[in-house]
């Protein structure tokens, strides 16, 4: 295990814990850092890394229930596992619906812990690589110009260039270009390739049947009778 995977951030008031902690995430090759505080943490790591969060649920100041809310509501998808040594089933419900991995009760497995703190790796690991992957497609579909989008959003429907040349009002021959060069952009080589790339990047349409549909904002000439000039 390299630091490349992530680090993992135990935040517990107690000195103790959080040395045996970093002790066990050390004997597997995990990088850890511990914080004694929220508000330690907050100021060492805003936002966190690549990795996972260990709270403890009771400490002084901002409480770590408290401090999975303010990660969520900033967006922070960085998982969590909160640790309490009360057991608490509304607030460990309360917590689970928030996203964390889990709420486990104090004393805690080592082994159990370590299992959970994995799959906490590897799930952020993988949060990480759709939305780099997101952010890519989505930097190619903003290489694309409106015409090249609106023969774009057709084409993923099932639509032949023909048919996307009579909808849009031009020459099936522009519309072979305007398809062409829209797919050197988007490093596609066919529609079901671009049609996966338009969905990962969110900005595929689905229709009533499960079958990508045209967005009607994008249908330019139909319903606020705007076009673009013949052949762009």
């Amino acid at each position: 295990m390299t630091e490349s995977n992530g680090t993992v951030y135990v935040v517990d008031d107690d000195p103790g814990v959080c040395a045996s902690l970093k002790r066990l995430m050390e004997e597997v090759s995990l990088r850890c850092e511990g914080f004694g505080t929220a508000k330690e943490f907050l100021e060492a790591c805003a936002p966190p890394g690549p990795g996972c969060l260990v709270l403890d649920v009771r400490m002084p100041g901002i409480s770590g229930i408290e401090l999975h809310k303010q990660l969520v509501a900033e967006g922070v998808t960085i998982p969590v596992i909160i640790i309490s040594g009360h057991g608490d089933i509304p607030m460990a419900a309360d917590a689970m619906r928030r996203g964390a991995i889990d709420f486990m009760e104090k004393p805690v497995s080592p082994q159990l812990l370590l299992d959970r703190i994995q799959q906490a790796l590897a799930r952020d690991a993988e949060t990480r690589r759709a939305k780099a992957e997101r952010d890519a497609i989505a930097a190619r579909v903003a290489l694309l110009t409106p015409r090249e989008r609106q023969v774009v959003d057709l084409a993923v429907t099932g639509m032949a260039n023909k048919q996307i040349a009579a909808r849009l009002g031009v020459s099936p021959q522009a519309i072979d270009a305007h398809r062409a060069k829209a797919m050197r952009k988007m490093q596609s080589d066919n529609v079901p390739e671009l049609v996966r790339l338009m969905i990962t990047a969110g900005v595929g349409y689905v229709g009533p049947t499960g079958a990508l549909a045209e967005p009607a904002s994008r249908d330019v000439g139909r319903e606020s009778g705007a076009t673009l000039p013949v052949g762009q």
